[in-house]
């Protein structure tokens, strides 16, 4: 249950919050000690832009102990005390969960991401404690008793401009992840990175800072852009402009130029289609209302990647732009960038075969495949998810036939697959060791040269069911049925 708070920003706009009821009752606890609780980051900035908050931070002011914290904490549930060593504490309430910390301040003093020296200081005012923010969108702060916004470096402003600007120019530079979180950040709320801001990741970038940056913190910046904006092409687009993908990804940066047959791609060079293609792919999610995270992640990344290969093998033949054997060429281009970013070994390869087979629904279809076809086609790939990045690929351009937003082949395909039992995995065998056992075959080499031949029947259609199967085993290989 939540309360529906109103709140005044500046001298006139009012503007509504909603708080859980538990947070209400917390923060007036807290009063009563002297402390006082003041929502931060993104909760405030989420809720100015008519964003569902789902993530609650609390830092505490007038307290001089993590313990007093602490205990006035437990009186509301369970206080998760992992983080105290960090002056973070865990409290869930109501299915709710708060972070609730201290204010402090942050000093750069060593190399890498880790070599911060943080103090936590309860006395500290909310200006000087919003001072380590990257960002005056993410150093907003609410009272929550007083009900009001604290914005001290005019975080309320930027917002209503859509502009990405930093706290503190000599800070900001301390953590070269912060680039790329103004990329995700740029991309999720579709802002611009204000003149300075865009001048301070570019030095960063040129400095070779970002060179110190593990590839999981890179990996974590890359999925927000990917799964929480609707425009990820925002983030590679600027990407592009500040030279991350030159230095860092040039899978990437080598497609951008690469010209395409105007017949079928009028929009542009390769660059273009694809960031063109990822946009459509998070429609085709959101229409498909694909809630499993990874399998976004997947669709998205297998979109990216499916022209990398025209960087190789595109060339002009008797008159025409063509880039035959792409799809296989963007394998390894799409296997190296992947794992520039990732160690997950078998996410990264169940997106290869997307890439190789992107073209494939509409070969199917031109050539009016029959089963055999689409079973062996099934083993190789999961043929629902290569008609998500097919129609993505499809309509990723400016094309007539696009522009409908119907992919006949990608239809028909998916058609046909579920009617054979295929679209989701490849076709089971109808028989078993145990089956040729039960005939008096006993265990040996044999038996895969009989299971292997009996599923080759099977996908071309000459066995149909488990007795055909049984049957067909006793005749030819000489065994009788009981």
């Amino acid at each position: 249950m939540k309360r529906v708070i109103k709140r005044i920003i500046g001298s006139s706009v009012s503007v509504e919050i909603n708080l859980p009821l538990s947070l209400q009752a917390i923060a007036e606890r807290l009063a009563k000690s002297g402390m006082r609780a003041v929502v931060v980051g993104g909760a405030v900035r989420d809720t100015l832009l008519s964003i569902e908050c789902k993530d609650w931070d609390i830092e505490v002011y007038n307290t001089e102990t993590i313990e007093s914290l602490e205990s006035i904490l437990s009186h509301f549930g369970t206080v998760n005390s992992v983080g105290k060593s960090f002056g973070v504490l865990k409290l869930k309430v109501d299915n709710y969960e708060y972070d609730f910390s201290l204010p402090r301040v942050e000093k750069k003093v060593a190399p890498g991401h880790k070599g911060f020296c943080v103090e936590h200081n309860g006395a500290l005012d909310f200006k000087e404690a919003a001072r380590r923010r990257d960002f005056t969108i993410n150093a907003l702060g609410y009272d929550i008793l007083q009900k009001r916004v604290l914005d001290p470096y005019s975080g309320r402003q930027d917002l209503e401009q859509r502009v990405l600007r930093v706290v503190d120019a000599k800070t900001f530079v301390d953590d070269p992840l912060r680039l790329y979180r103004a990329i995700q950040f740029a991309a999720r709320f579709e802002f611009k990175l204000e003149s300075k801001t865009e001048e301070l990741c570019k030095q960063m970038l040129e400095s070779g800072m970002l060179d110190e940056l593990p590839k999981e913190r890179v990996w974590g910046e890359w999925q927000k852009s990917l799964l929480k904006s609707q425009k990820p092409s925002i983030a590679f687009e600027l990407m592009r402009e500040l030279g991350v993908l030159k230095r860092y990804f040039p899978e990437l940066s080598v497609i951008t130029g690469v010209e395409q047959e105007p017949k079928y791609h009028p929009e542009g060079d390769v660059w273009t289609h694809t960031m063109m293609s990822l946009d459509k792919m998070v429609v085709l999610s959101d229409n498909s209302k694909i809630e499993d995270e990874k399998l976004k992640l997947k669709l998205l990344l297998a979109t990216l990647c499916h022209d990398l290969g025209k960087a190789t093998t595109t060339e002009t033949v008797d008159g025409r732009i063509r880039s035959i054997g792409h799809e296989r060429a963007g394998v390894e281009p799409t296997r190296e960038l992947l794992y520039r970013l990732t160690n997950e070994h078998s996410f990264i390869e169940s997106i290869l075969p997307l890439v190789e087979h992107h073209l494939k629904p509409a070969q199917l279809f031109i050539g009016t495949a029959k089963a055999p076809a689409i079973r062996r086609l099934a083993k190789r790939v999961n043929i629902s998810e290569l008609v998500m990045v097919a129609t993505a690929d499809f309509l990723g351009r400016t094309t007539k036939e696009a522009q409908s937003g119907y992919f006949e082949a990608g239809e028909w395909l998916l058609k046909e697959a579920k009617e054979l039992q295929v679209a989701v995995k490849p076709l089971d065998n109808i028989v078993t060791g145990k089956d040729l056992i039960a005939l008096g075959i006993s265990p040996s080499p044999l038996f895969r040269e009989i299971l292997n031949d009996v599923y080759n029947k099977l996908m071309e259609g000459s066995l149909k069911n488990r007795e055909e199967a049984l049957t067909y085993i006793a005749k030819h290989y000489s065994v009788c049925r009981g």
